[in-house]
């Protein structure tokens, strides 16, 4: 998924460790475990603090998977597929959640932020089928079915205006994952953890040395790998974080630059002298859908935006009019803030 294919922009600062054999600290009573492995298209990487010692990697696959079958457009029993395809399933918490949020963000930003999106998303060729020359007919046909608007949760089912229409988590779902697995470790008695699902982030607590958690920011570089070149290092407590920006997934089509943002307003690709958009809020889910909402928006809409809600802060990476890169940050930010060299 994004982003369930792609985790953007964002990558943790620990060290790679055996999944099953929990490394010892400078505790009595807690010990540090790291886990890593595969979910959603990308990686995961979650380190905690465990009084129990527990090795919970088997469960939390196992979370991940049950995530995939409710909320990923690319498993076709999934739920999400079912009431794309107008088949009656029973809606479960996490598509009814993913819903609801992305409700609450579209009406926030004025849609900006959209799930009616995925018809636009196969046709510029970022979902399951191959890039092609787009016609202004066929983009003005899907508009008009296009549309937050246009689908409601009524009585836990979903009623479209259209039949025609179709959602998209996939900018959303995998920092809502990541908040599944944050909720997953707090029922279970653990509260400082670092929870990576591709690059959407959510740390509680502190380590064990009593330090913040550390995470980066990718300096913006067409299909640079990850965390090779970070521009920034934020230390981050009780927060998610997500970053969306249009240097992982494109494709150049006769010269020309085609992002995955995709713009529902127009239905074509947002191009925006954004580059990239990190996101801290209350949690994952909120960071990773208002990052998209604001490359759709552009850089001085996005920070007019994020100036009136304190509740979040934000990392900007531009251009400007001569194509260099510049900078923007929230002043909240600063005190935590790193950059890099």
């Amino acid at each position: 998924m994004k982003k369930l294919l792609f985790g953007l922009a964002l990558t943790t600062l620990f060290a790679s460790c055996n999944n099953q054999i929990p490394e010892k600290v400078n505790s009595k009573t807690a010990q540090k475990i790291q886990i890593k492995g595969d979910a959603q298209g990308t990686y995961y990487a979650i380190t905690y603090y465990d009084t129990l010692n527990r090795n919970l990697k088997t469960n939390i696959d196992s979370l991940l998977l049950s995530f995939d079958l409710s909320a990923s457009n690319y498993v076709d029993s999934s739920i999400i597929s079912k009431v794309n395809a107008n088949i009656p399933v029973k809606l479960d918490d996490v598509f009814i959640g993913n819903f609801l949020l992305s409700q609450e963000i579209s009406e926030n930003t004025n849609g900006d932020y959209d799930i009616t999106v995925r018809p636009l998303v196969e046709l510029w060729g970022f979902g399951k089928k191959e890039p092609k020359k787009v016609k202004a007919s066929e983009v003005n046909e899907i508009l008009k079915f296009i549309g937050y608007k246009k689908v409601h949760l009524i009585n836990n089912t979903i009623i479209k205006d259209d039949k025609r229409i179709q959602l998209d988590y996939n900018a959303i779902a995998q920092g809502y994952s990541v908040d599944v697995v944050a909720r997953y470790l707090k029922t279970h008695g653990i509260e400082n953890f670092l929870v990576d699902i591709g690059g959407e982030v959510y740390a509680s607590g502190r380590k064990d040395d009593s330090s913040l958690w550390q995470v980066g920011i990718e300096r913006p570089k067409d299909n640079e790998k990850y965390g090779e070149a970070l521009t920034a290092i934020v230390k981050l407590k009780d927060r998610g974080m997500a970053t969306s920006g249009n240097y992982r997934k494109f494709y150049i089509q006769d010269g020309v630059k085609y992002s995955h943002e995709i713009d529902p307003h127009t239905g074509y690709p947002a191009k925006q002298n954004l580059l990239s958009a990190t996101v801290f809020a209350v949690d994952a889910a909120h960071a990773d859908g208002y990052a998209t909402a604001f490359m759709v928006m552009g850089f001085e809409k996005a920070k007019d935006y994020i100036a009136k809600h304190s509740e979040m802060d934000a990392f900007f990476i531009y251009t400007d009019s001569s194509g260099s890169y510049k900078y923007f940050y929230t002043q909240n930010l600063k005190k935590n803030l790193e950059m890099e060299q």
